[in-house]
C-alpha cells in the first residue's frame, strides 16, 4: 500500500480567481466538494479534442495528458492545482464533478474524454484487467448473474476501496454515470475514514495490520492473490484503509469474526453519505481514506445503468513506499 505527501508548492486559487469552472461544498458534506463546468467550457473542450476519438486515447497513452492540458488551459490553468490539492487534502479528498450539457448516453465518448482529461491532470489511470483498457464501462440491469455485487442492482454494494486485489497502487477512483433508465434508488454511498466513529477501535486492533489474503473472482481477470493488511499509515502517520468485504479471505475464526465486526460497523455508521450522481457527472475520491459503495435499486424490468470507471495513481505527489517486514 503506497503512502503520499502533499506537494506544498501548489496553492488552490481563491474562488474569485477560478476560470472555466466553479467550486463549492456539496449539499451532503463539506468534505465532498462540487466542481461544475459550464456549457461554454465543455463545448470548447470537446471542439478542441474532436480530432481524437476515444480509440486514440486508448492506443496512445500520451494523448491522455494532452487532452488534460487542453482542459486546464481552457480553465486558465486554475483547474490542476484545485484537483491536486483537493485530492491530497485529508480534510476533503473528494469531488462530485458536473459538466453542463453532457447528460445523454449518446455522448458517452465525450464523457470518457472529459473524465480522462480530469484524471490525467493529477495522475495516470491503471490498466483495468476487467476491460483491457485504462477505463472500464459496464452496465447494471434488472436481472444479473455476475460473480460479484458490482452489477447486482437489488442489493447494497457495501462500502469498500478499490484495488485491494491487485499489486498496482490505487490512489484514486473515478466513477462516472453514463446512462440511467427506469431508475429509483441506487445513490452512491461514501464514508470518509475520519468521520467513522469506530476508526480508533479497529485501527488499533491487533489484526488491523496483519497481512490478509485477497482473491478476485473470475470476472476481474486477475488470477494472482495478493497479501496486505486492512490498515496502514500515510506519511504523516494517519490511518489509511484498503478493504473490500467480498474478496478478503480470512484464514481462521479470529480473522473472520473481526472482519464481520468491521463490515457491520462501516455499514451502520451514521456518517455514511448518500449522494445522487446525475448522468454525465462523476465522483472522484482519494481511495486511501474515502470508502465508497452503492445503495440498492427498486426493481423494474427496464432498469438500466451504465457506468465508467477509472482508477490509478497520483503523479503529482511524492509516493513513499514503506518496506514490508
Amino acid at each position: 500500500m503506497s503512502t503520499f505527501v502533499q506537494l506544498k508548492n501548489l496553492v488552490v486559487p481563491a474562488p474569485q480567481t477560478l476560470s472555466g469552472f466553479s467550486l463549492q461544498p456539496s449539499p451532503q458534506s463539506p468534505r465532498l466538494l462540487q466542481l461544475s463546468f459550464p456549457a461554454a467550457t465543455v463545448q470548447a473542450f470537446l471542439a478542441m479534442v474532436e480530432e481524437w476519438p476515444v480509440q486514440a486515447l486508448e492506443y496512445k497513452s500520451f494523448l491522455r495528458f494532452r487532452v488534460a492540458r487542453i482542459l486546464d488551459d481552457l480553465c486558465a490553468n486554475t483547474l490542476q492545482p484545485v484537483l491536486i490539492n483537493t485530492l491530497m487534502d485529508r480534510a476533503t479528498g473528494g469531488l462530485l464533478i458536473n459538466a453542463e450539457g453532457l447528460d445523454h448516453v449518446a455522448q458517452a465518448d465525450e464523457m470518457v474524454k472529459l473524465a480522462t482529461a480530469v484524471s490525467h491532470l493529477f495522475g495516470r489511470s491503471n490498466f483495468d484487467a476487467m476491460s483491457g483498457q485504462y477505463y472500464a464501462r459496464f452496465v447494471v440491469q434488472n436481472v444479473d448473474a455476475s460473480d460479484s455485487y458490482l452489477r447486482q442492482p437489488h442489493r447494497v454494494l457495501e462500502l469498500h476501496t478499490d484495488g485491494t486485489f491487485v499489486e498496482q497502487d490505487t490512489d484514486y477512483v473515478l466513477m462516472m454515470k453514463i446512462d440511467e433508465q427506469n431508475m429509483e434508488g441506487g445513490n452512491s454511498l461514501l464514508l470518509h475514514l475520519d468521520d467513522w466513529e469506530d476508526l480508533a477501535t479497529f485501527n488499533h486492533h491487533p489484526l488491523a495490520r496483519r497481512e490478509l489474503r485477497w482473491t478476485a473472482p473470475p470476472s476481474k481477470r486477475v488470477d494472482k492473490d495478493v497479501f496486505h493488511p486492512v490498515f496502514d499509515n500515510d506519511a504523516e502517520g494517519r490511518p489509511i484503509i484498503s478493504y473490500i468485504d467480498q474478496f478478503v479471505q480470512p484464514k481462521n475464526f479470529e480473522e473472520g469474526n473481526w472482519l464481520t465486526d468491521l463490515s457491520q460497523s462501516l455499514e451502520n455508521s451514521p456518517a455514511k453519505l448518500s449522494v445522487p450522481v446525475p448522468v454525465g457527472s462523476f465522483l472522484l475520491i482519494n481511495n486511501h481514506f474515502w470508502l465508497h459503495g452503492r445503495d440498492r435499486f427498486t426493481a423494474h424490468p427496464g432498469l438500466r445503468r451504465e457506468l465508467m470507471r477509472q482508477r490509478g495513481y497520483f503523479t503529482h505527489a511524492k509516493v513513499l513506499r514503506e518496506p514490508r517486514q
